[in-house]
């Protein structure tokens, strides 16, 4: 058993992208889960790197002003490590992390608006994923323990709208009733639209680890449709390799500034509708009807609503839900990577950007330098790559309007919207 290593009386610094608190020992960087600035903290080491540690606060000596007890005290740390301090400390110190990683990228003299929230802290999300856990009471929800490999039981998350925490339960319930062995299984994919005149309709994938036989499976009440798949047990929890059953719909329908958007179980839709409408809001202000591309624009959640006339997107699923979504409007559909679809990027165009974590690729941002469109409008998950795309145009463009979008209360990450104007 690997010995348990406490560092006694770490100071905590200040909260970090990724959504740790610094500290330091030995003159080494420690990265601390469960605290807030300011406090005395003792923490288990949980990683040592000959650069760093990380680790989880176990014993708080004097608590932060900041500190509130967590919604879910034996599992926020797994899913939503923020529950620990008022809604209006996280917001702030989001804040801080987007203008300090844009300064630390080298991009300076940026004049950030307030970011932007909701007000719902808790049961927000349209997406959640669930693992599962059996013991000798049966078969149970769970979530992995952060810094460990065991699994924390539980009955739903706090964060998840209550639909899908029904359905996630009753999935559980069937699973029980046919006896399948939890370590058979991987997670338990679910989503949820939310329409203004209907209840909610929820939708989910079943990812197991061997091909199972799952006939006689009943698809709960509480679900419109449900497909599972064999994932190969070596391969990331929620990649399917051979869909084995479908049961009902999966498909779900929800509307974004007033423009219907179809998309299913495993595309790409944003997890905080409402937040997401107010950023799609005013892209489609700035967009102002001119001529749009969106260039990573899964099944078209941004480039429909504000009004692009062409959206680029690579996968094929989403591809398949962006045609439908289409169908009878003025808009070019292509599908290919952003990447190999440069000559959509003029200069006589406005550019909208939402790539994944990892940012843009090279020959898009080379093609943006030597092309120059009108106006780049950029949309983020990750103000690190962001950040460092926007200082790799900052030749030839000029922030014009900065933003951070919470989408994702009670957890560090965030979105932000960067407008770029050619010089």
């Amino acid at each position: 058993m690997r010995k348990r290593v406490i560092l006694e009386n770490l100071r905590l610094e200040k909260l970090v992208h990724g959504g740790q608190c610094l500290a330091h020992h030995e003159g080494k960087p420690v990265f601390v889960w469960g605290g807030l600035p300011g406090e005395l903290v003792d923490v288990r080491v949980t990683k040592k790197r000959s650069s760093y540690l990380e680790g989880v606060a176990e014993l708080v000596h004097k608590p932060s002003k900041e500190r509130i007890e967590p919604k879910e005290p034996l599992s926020y740390l797994s899913t939503s490590p923020w529950q620990i301090m008022t809604f209006e400390a996280e917001n702030q110190h989001k804040q801080a992390i987007l203008e300090e990683t844009f300064e630390h990228e080298g991009v300076q003299g940026i004049q950030w608006d307030d970011l932007y929230s909701g007000l719902k802290e808790y049961g927000y999300r349209n997406k959640m994923e669930l693992g599962f856990w059996g013991d000798d009471e049966g078969l149970h929800l769970a979530h992995y323990v952060r810094g460990t490999h065991g699994k924390q039981k539980v009955e739903g998350s706090a964060l998840a709208m209550d639909c899908i925490n029904d359905a996630a339960r009753a999935v559980r319930d069937e699973l029980n009733r046919l006896g399948v062995w939890g370590g058979d299984l991987k997670t338990i994919l679910l989503r949820a639209n939310q329409p203004s005149n209907s209840d909610s309709e929820v939708v989910g994938a079943l990812f197991i680890k061997k091909e199972l036989d799952m006939a006689d499976f009943n698809l709960p009440k509480e679900l419109k449709g449900l497909d599972i798949y064999y994932s190969e047990p070596k391969s990331p929890a929620s990649v399917p390799t051979k869909k084995l059953y479908s049961l009902g719909d999966i498909k779900l329908m929800d509307t974004v500034l007033g423009k219907n958007i179809m998309y299913d179980v495993l595309s790409f839709f944003q997890v905080n509708l409402p937040v997401f409408e107010e950023v799609a809001g005013r892209i489609k202000e700035l967009v102002a009807a001119r001529e749009a591309v969106d260039m990573y624009s899964g099944v078209g959640t941004i480039g429909i609503p504000v009004g692009a006339k062409t959206l680029v997107e690579s996968d094929d699923a989403n591809i398949t839900m962006a045609e439908q979504n289409t169908v009878g409007a003025n808009i070019k559909v292509v599908h290919a990577t952003s990447e190999t679809a440069l000559e959509h990027i003029t200069s006589d165009t406005i550019l909208i950007l939402d790539p994944p974590r990892a940012g843009l690729h090279k020959d898009v941002i080379k093609q943006i330098a030597e092309v120059r469109p009108l106006q780049v409008i950029y949309l983020s998950c990750n103000p690190v790559t962001q950040a460092r795309d926007v200082n790799m145009l900052s030749s030839c463009y000029s922030v014009t309007e900065a933003r951070g979008y919470n989408f994702f209360p009670r957890t560090p990450h965030i979105e932000s919207l960067i407008v770029l104007e050619l010089k």
